[in-house]
């Protein structure tokens, strides 16, 4: 049976405290695996650039990771929008035999009461909750760099470097996109 660490985001777009997190994930024997999971559809309807542009960029952040790093696109045949719990049970029933953990940043607690079967999450899939800077860091948790892909786009908008934010395979496409 293989723990696999579920990451569930926007990732809009991935970046470095994304990997670190990742990374976190398998250095302290957490998972097996760590699975990309990108958002199709926000369930509090967040702009986000174009999914299959994400999944791109997020297959890009797994190279740079390891074989341990997979990108699970599931969201998009599911039905709209999307919601954890369905994902979730959606990877269970593709993937039987593994023991799936969903893994989110400390700024999600502040909405759980709006989320729909919080208390099955919790209680089926064990959430791996990973501290943000400038919210509520939950007890046994790590805090990762305050980065944040809402800053990051809005400094890219503003032609401002931010190449010390995203890994370079991530960066390059993003470059291509606006060339």
């Amino acid at each position: 049976m293989k723990r696999i660490a579920v990451y569930g985001g926007s990732f809009n777009p991935p970046h470095v405290a994304h990997a670190m997190v990742a990374s976190w994930l398998r250095w302290t024997a957490q998972a097996d695996e760590v699975w990309l999971v990108p958002v199709f559809q926000h369930a509090f309807g967040k702009e986000m650039m174009a999914f299959e542009r994400r999944v791109v960029l997020c297959r890009a952040l797994a190279a740079e990771l390891g074989p341990w790093v997979q990108v699970v696109g599931i969201e998009s045949t599911l039905p709209q929008p999307s919601y954890t719990i369905d994902t979730l049970r959606a990877i269970q029933k593709a993937h039987p035999g593994n023991a799936l953990r969903w893994v989110a940043g400390s700024d999600i607690l502040q909405d759980v009461h709006r989320w729909k079967s919080w208390n099955e999450i919790q209680r089926d899939f064990s959430p791996i909750i990973v501290g943000r800077a400038g919210y509520p860091i939950p007890v046994d948790s790590v805090v990762f760099p305050e980065v944040s892909s809402s800053e990051i786009r809005r400094l890219r908008e503003q032609g401002k470097n931010v190449s010390h934010w995203v890994p370079a395979a991530v960066l390059a496409l993003l470059d291509v996109d606006e060339a």
